[in-house]
């Protein structure tokens, strides 16, 4: 089951991207759905124990929903600490204090803190060190204004956190 779920999200995927039907003339180009199916296949063999578990739940639109909302949360985010950045890289005294802070994360699976750590790592000023098996990690931060675990969880995570539970949990 999981094969052929995997088969069907890679194969949708591959169209989407490759979009090998010609609205103007109503053409298809079969080489191109042919190739998909093998693309498809060659990824549902390889990548099948690389999945998620409980695939069914990615049935949820909700899930879809939450991370269409994210998806303008991260990219403001993103911006704002862009703007931070290089106000800091800009300012004459380099006004920065560099260290590593713990942050605890009520994420349960590891899908989870994968993407939470990926996405503090792709937010500038921050970047993911280390992941614990207990709920902890630990974040190198430009600028460390606080060493208090609940405050800086607060600051670095508040805001991916809650939408992440929602996608992945």
């Amino acid at each position: 089951m999981k094969k052929l779920l995997l088969f069907v999200l890679s194969y949708v995927l591959w169209l989407l991207l490759v979009w090998p039907f010609d609205p103007v003339s109503g053409a298809v180009r079969f080489q191109d759905v042919w190739v998909g199916v093998a693309v498809a296949a060659v990824v549902a063999v390889v990548m099948r124990e690389v999945t998620i578990e409980r695939c069914g739940r990615w049935l949820n639109p909700a899930r879809y929903f939450w991370a269409l909302a994210y998806l303008f949360v991260f990219v403001f985010e993103v911006i704002k600490a862009n703007v931070d950045v290089a106000y800091r890289v800009l300012h004459p005294a380099l006004p920065i204090n560099p260290g590593i802070v713990k942050i605890r994360t009520r994420l349960r699976t590891v899908e989870g803190r994968t993407a939470l750590a990926n996405f503090i790592t792709l937010t500038p000023g921050t970047m993911t060190v280390d992941v614990t098996d207990d709920g902890f990690l630990y974040i190198h931060w430009i600028n460390v204004t606080t060493t208090d675990i609940e405050e800086a969880t607060r600051r670095i995570i508040g805001r991916f956190e809650w939408f992440i539970e929602r996608i992945l949990e």
